[in-house]
Formats: structure tokens, sequence, C-alpha cells
């Protein structure tokens, strides 16, 4: 995204705000850093997507393998030739800073696992690939890092959850259900510009080849399960609220584990708003006004990543 677009669409696209709306409560520098941290994920996207598009199969092997050195040592790629890895270094320097190294670990671990989802999803666009329904439902819980954002939920509120609260089935749910509303809106919303550019990865688009679905009803499919997520949230959000009550057995730390569940279990409810006036605020999903509805107006469409 060259500077004469940033100032042109950055605005526009609301990524910011996108973040701004889910970690309610976070205190400013942890808000800024994943803000940013979100932003800059947008862009890899993008890099992603144009490095399909045009097939510099060499290039996203160069980033992928440049991104896991970057995740576990960011201070050796601050002053990276590429932008995207020396961008991405900034913003994990940040997010390592808020809680113990026992956080951090996880965090790398999932985000590992969801570049190299990236690898599967660049290898199946790049051969036509459209994943089985399961498959895709599976890859996609990595491509849009479920867990990612669920572990930014930690530094938001101040403390690191320990495993046996952070995978129990009260939380556990909790959160994959607000990941999911998102991922299969996100996959509503995208659809026009992803069959527009021949795209293979979208919950849609696996209905209609594998289910023989028609567009209309796989439209018809993805919004039943968005809904779906809504009705079944509602209920695990009783449970997990109800669980953060059992946590808080009188003792300092009950107490604390308790509030941070609230908080954490109550920003869930928060994904599923800003998830949605995002989709429908943002430029990146206008498609009737582009030019081109396959080519983001945004994007640099040049052989960026080359080098």
């Amino acid at each position: 995204m060259p500077a004469n677009k940033v100032e042109e669409y950055a605005d526009g696209l609301c990524y910011t705000d996108l973040m701004a709306g889910y970690y309610i409560g976070a205190p400013e520098e942890v808000l800024q850093a994943i803000a940013d941290y979100s932003a800059w994920f947008f862009v890899w996207d993008d890099r992603h997507d144009r490095d399909i598009v045009h097939g510099r199969t060499a290039a996203w092997r160069r980033l992928r393998f440049r991104l896991h050195a970057a995740l576990d040592s960011p201070e050796d790629h601050l002053h990276h030739e590429d932008p995207l890895v020396a961008g991405f270094a900034d913003s994990m320097v940040r997010v390592y800073s808020f809680l113990p190294e026992t956080w951090n670990a996880r965090f790398a671990r999932h985000f590992h696992t969801v570049i190299e989802a990236y690898d599967r999803e660049f290898h199946n666009r790049s051969e036509g690939v459209v994943p089985t329904v399961e498959d895709y439902l599976a890859l996609r819980r990595l491509t849009f890092a479920h867990w990612i954002w669920t572990d930014l939920l930690e530094p938001s509120a101040g403390l690191e959850l320990p495993d046996v609260v952070r995978k129990h089935p009260a939380y556990r749910r909790a959160a994959l259900l607000s990941q999911e509303f998102a991922a299969w809106y996100n996959d509503l919303c995208s659809l026009p510009k992803e069959i527009a550019g021949d795209e293979v990865h979208n919950l849609g688009i696996s209905l209609i080849k594998h289910e023989g679905l028609t567009l209309e009803a796989a439209i018809g499919e993805v919004r039943r399960r968005v809904e779906e997520c809504i009705s079944e949230f509602l209920v695990a959000e009783k449970k997990a609220l109800h669980f953060a009550d059992e946590l808080d057995d009188g003792t300092v730390r009950g107490k604390e584990l308790s509030a941070t569940v609230r908080a954490c279990v109550c920003n869930m409810r928060n994904w599923f708003s800003t998830v949605y006036w995002f989709h429908h605020e943002s430029g990146r999903y206008m498609v009737d006004s582009w030019d081109d509805r396959s080519t983001p107006p945004y994007v640099n469409n040049e052989a960026a990543g080359e080098k």
C-alpha cells in the first residue's frame, strides 16, 4: 500500500475501528499495539492475495519463512528490507511486552500455525482447489486466526489466563462461536469480490462446489450458519459467565481470574457488533464502487515482495 493510497484509503478501510470495538477496556498502549497489528494483518492478507494473483510463488515462500523468523526473534527484524516484515517485527515487539513469556510462546505457536495455513491457502488458490466444506471450515479457523484474536483478549484484560481456565469448555465454546461468527460473516460479505476474483476460499464457494447449491442457496446457508452462531453464543455466554462466577472462591487470585474471564467474555460479545458494523462501513467490502470488482483499489497491484 503506497503512501498516496494510504492517505486516500486508510481511514475509509476502518481497520483500527474494528479492534477498538472489540478490546473494550484495554489500556491505550495495548489497544494501539493490537490495532496496528490488525492493520498489518490486513496488509499481509492483501500481499498474500496479490502474490497468488500474479503467480509470485518464490516471493510468497520468502515472505513465509521471513515471518516465521520474525515471529521468533522480532528484535532482529526491525530494520528488515521488506517493510511488511519490519512492520510485523515492530508489532511483535510491542505485543510481546505486556504479558509473561508463557503467553508470548503460546501466541507465537498459534501464529506459526496461521502462517502455515496461509501457505495451504496459497497452494489451493494457485491450483484452483476448492476445499470441501469441512476442510474449509477447519482451515478457516486458522486463516482467520481464531485463537490469535482470542489470545489478545488477555493483555486487554491485563492478565494471562492459566490453561485450566482458558481451555475450560465454557470459556472455549464462547470464544469459538464469537470467532466463527466473524469468519462466516466475513465470508458472506466477501463473497461478491471473491467470486469476481475467481477465488476458491469462501464457505459459500465450497457449498456451491461440493454441496451443489446455487449461489442464492449458498448465501442463504451461510446466513443461516451466521444466525445460528448468534443463538448458540447467547447460550454459551451464560455458561461462560457462570464459570467466571465459580472462579471467585473468595481468594485474591480467584477474584482476579473471575474478573478477567468476565471481561474477556464481555468482549467476545462485542466482537459480534464490531464485526457487523466493520463490514458495512469499511471500503474493503464496497465492491460495487470499484472499477474492477476483482481488484481492490487500495492495493499495490505491482510486484510487491519480489525483492
